[in-house]
């Protein structure tokens, strides 16, 4: 549904810029990026995703430590429970399910969208680069007199592309250049 909105927006904003200017400023320029080719090659992304990749790793070892431990102790329970007395062996199963909460918590709260460390780690360590790749996507549209900029790797679908007015390599030399 909103690529259709943003396909029909475009489509609108053409008539209406056609219908307005005169016959001979009638030239519409548009331009597009793909955004996942910036994001690899682009040193500030691939560090924020490797420093992000880093918490994440450690995250997963926590889970994995946790995870281990639980079944340790499951294995020591199933081993014991045949000499355990009913209130203990109640406690004993408490325990073991207080521990597999924990660990859901854990996770829930490092990966549960929208707020989830994950989700809030990623916006804090993308975010500067992101408006870093935005600048320079609007500088370079202003100075080639581009109406419109499509990200190719976006949600738009772009059927087809005249590889002229790709901007993806001149947005990532400004970047590279830190201008």
């Amino acid at each position: 549904m909103k690529k259709i909105m943003t396909l029909s927006f475009v489509l609108l904003a053409t008539v209406l810029f056609a219908q307005t200017q005169p016959a001979a400023a009638q030239s519409l320029k548009i331009g597009y990026v793909d955004s996942e080719i910036i994001l690899a090659q682009y040193p500030e992304a691939i560090k924020a995703k490797s420093d992000l990749d880093g918490i994440v790793s450690k995250w997963r070892k926590d889970i994995d430590s946790m995870q281990t431990e639980l079944q340790k102790n499951y294995a020591d329970y199933q081993k014991q429970s045949q000499t355990m007395k009913q209130e203990e062996l109640q406690k004993a199963q408490q325990k073991l399910v207080e521990k597999e909460q924990k660990i859901q918590q854990y996770q829930q709260q490092k990966f549960s969208q929208p707020n989830g460390e994950y989700f809030v780690k990623q916006e804090q360590l993308m975010a500067p680069v992101k408006q870093k790749i935005f600048k320079a996507i609007e500088n370079i549209s202003k100075e080639e007199a581009m109406q419109f900029v499509f990200d190719k790797a976006g949600e738009v679908i772009l059927l087809y592309a005249d590889p002229q007015f790709d901007i993806t390599f001149k947005i990532l030399d400004r970047l590279k250049r830190g201008k």
